[in-house]
This record gives structure tokens, sequence and C-alpha cells, in this order.
């Protein structure tokens, strides 16, 4: 018995030096890959959507008909397949062919996954410099959109990368299936159309701040906290200090003043919305939100593709950068930080009937 309480032991101090060295490494790596970051460069990913639309739509219409109908259908299918690869081949080796052939229309979609530092941002940024060498003002860009919000000033960059795009008039369309509400909607407005889900979230055009006081605590316990500025309104509220009615006033102005930003954005993209009537940090669901002019039809991203895959050539981008363990280990961190506080704000701003 005491055997194995000092092999226990042994094995106990084994494991804490593995991990201990372990750290270090890890530590020490992400220190030297933090210094190369700025030499880091992801790769663009631009998936073809019409075939797989084609393919899909074979597999299923073989699937559903009588097995003694397959093989001649699919000799069908793939005779077809060569006539029209020989006819690609001939176009492509004659100019004039080319020149005369009336091109498609294409439709380059990307994805915005927003979380509260709109950290997609950066891919969202390359993904629209690509797009921007070659789109046209025939073209169109689609986005899929999801977003509760955030940071202002991260979905303010975020909203100013989709004006690139309206100010090539290029034009650009916003798709909602879940959710895009206050810096999510920021980036929806700016687009020259918005289509959303029955019942995806839209709207909380307002702002919002939340920060706990510690000051009785501290000074139940007598602990001395100071705050010491350059400037009158350096700091108008703290986690520690004690606040003032006058810190307290110059905050909210300074909310205001951000809601007045916020509410000129709106109108400006949207001159047919009631401001006023919207801007009041509530949310509606999708068709409520078609009926106050804050999107422009009820429809799902996947509806929108399937009808413009029919007379465009569809190409799915996306800016792809390969992170490191202890990368992915962070971002990991920090999304699932963003979804326990949006958890919570759920919880505490949504009344019960509004589940289902």
């Amino acid at each position: 018995m005491e055997f194995l309480f000092v092999y226990g032991l042994f094995l106990a101090k084994i494991a804490t030096v593995v991990l201990a060295v372990a750290l270090i490494a890890s530590i020490a790596v992400g220190v030297s890959q933090k210094n190369k970051q700025g030499a880091e460069k992801g790769h663009l990913e631009v998936t073809p959507l019409n075939q797989q639309f084609e393919d899909m739509s074979e597999a299923m219409m073989l699937a559903t008909m009588d097995q003694s109908m397959q093989k001649a259908e699919e000799k069908k299918l793939q005779k077809a397949k060569k006539k029209q690869a020989k006819l690609d081949k001939k176009a492509a080796s004659s100019t004039s062919e080319m020149v005369d052939a009336p091109a498609k229309s294409r439709v380059f979609v990307l994805s915005f996954n927003g979380n509260i530092s709109a950290s997609a941002t950066s891919h969202l940024r390359e993904e629209i410099s690509a797009i921007l060498t070659q789109a046209t003002t025939d073209d169109e860009v689609l986005i899929k959109l999801e977003s509760p919000g955030g940071m202002v000033h991260s979905y303010g960059l975020a909203s100013s990368q989709l004006d690139r795009l309206r100010k090539a008039k290029i034009p650009l369309t916003v798709c909602v299936d879940k959710v895009a509400a206050s810096g999510g909607y920021m980036m929806a407005c700016v687009a020259d159309k918005i289509l959303a889900a029955p019942f995806a979230i839209i709207g909380s055009i307002g702002v919002v701040a939340q920060l706990p006081n510690f000051n009785r605590v501290l000074k139940k316990h007598n602990v001395d906290y100071e705050v010491l500025t350059a400037g009158k309104y350096k700091r108008t509220l703290t986690m520690f200090g004690e606040n003032t009615d006058q810190g307290r006033r110059k905050f909210v102005e300074d909310l205001e003043d951000i809601h007045g930003l916020f509410k000129a954005h709106v109108s400006s993209r949207r001159p047919q919305v009631d401001i006023e009537k919207i801007a009041t940090g509530e949310t509606w669901y999708g068709s409520q939100a078609l009926e106050m002019s804050l999107i422009d039809d009820i429809q799902t991203s996947d509806e929108y593709l399937m009808s413009r895959i029919k007379d465009a050539n569809v190409y799915e981008v996306s800016y792809v950068l390969k992170k490191k363990l202890h990368q992915r280990l962070g971002l990991a961190a920090e999304e699932s930080a963003d979804r326990l506080l949006l958890r919570w704000w759920a919880r505490l701003t949504q009344d019960s009937n509004k589940h289902i």
C-alpha cells in the first residue's frame, strides 16, 4: 500500500513538471508567433456553387426515380455533360464567340457571423478587396449576415467595409436568417436590399452601456481607490471609484450622441423609415420589420440563392487564415465568453413570453 502511495506521488510530480514545461513552451511559442503575426497571410477560397446545386438536383432526381429508369437517365445526363463540355471548350477557344455570347452576371456570396468585437471584419475586409478587383455594376454581392451587435467602433468599421461596395456601385444584398440587431443592423442598412426570414430579429437601434460599481464594497473593507485624470471628462464613470451625478450626466450625453449618429446612419441609408418610430432600441421579427420598412422582403438566404443560381454564376468567397493552436484556443475562449455574455444579456432583457 505504501508503495502505491509513493508511486502515485511520483506520477503526480511528473505530471506537474510536464504541465509546467508545456505551459512555458506554449507561452514561448505564443510570444514568438505574436511577433510574426504581421507577416502571416491567409488565402482566398472561391467555391462555384452552381455545380453543387446541379449535382444535388441530379442526385435527388435519380434517387426518387424508378430503378429501371435510373441507368438510362444516368447515361442521358453523362451525354449532355459531354456535349456541354465540348461547347464550353469551343466557346473558350473562339474570341469572336466569347464577345458575341451574352455573359452571365455573377453573384459573390460572403458570410459574416458577428461577435461583440466584430472580429470577422478583418476577413470581410480581405474578401471585399478581392471582389472589388473583379466585380462590375452588372454583378452582385450577397452577405449572409448574423449578428446581435457589439462595440460601436468595431461595427462602424464593418459597416464602412460594406460601404466600399456601395461607393463602387456594385449591388449589395444582405440576407438575415436569424438576427441583425444593433451593430448588426448598422451593417445591414448599408445594403441596397435587405431580406430576412419571417422570425429573424431585426432592429435594436439604440445604445447601451452597463458596468458594476464596487465602491461601497471597497469602503466597507477600508480600501481606498483613486482615479487621477487630466481633463474634466477623461473618466466619467468607473467600476471602483465613487461616481458623481455630473459624471453620470456626461456619460448619458455621450450615449445620446452615439445614438444620434446611429440614427443618422440608418436614415441616410434607408430614408423610407420613420426613424423616430424605429430608433427606440426595440427589436422586431421579420414580418413586423417589413411593415416598418426596416427590410425589403421576407426571404431566407437559401431561397434567394436558389433564385439567383438560375440566371447567374454564383461564387462563395471566404478569406481563410490558418491559426496556430494557441490562437485557436484563444479564439475559442473569446467566443465562449461572447456566448456567455449574450446569453445573460438575453435573460436579463427579454421577457419570458418571447421564448419559444
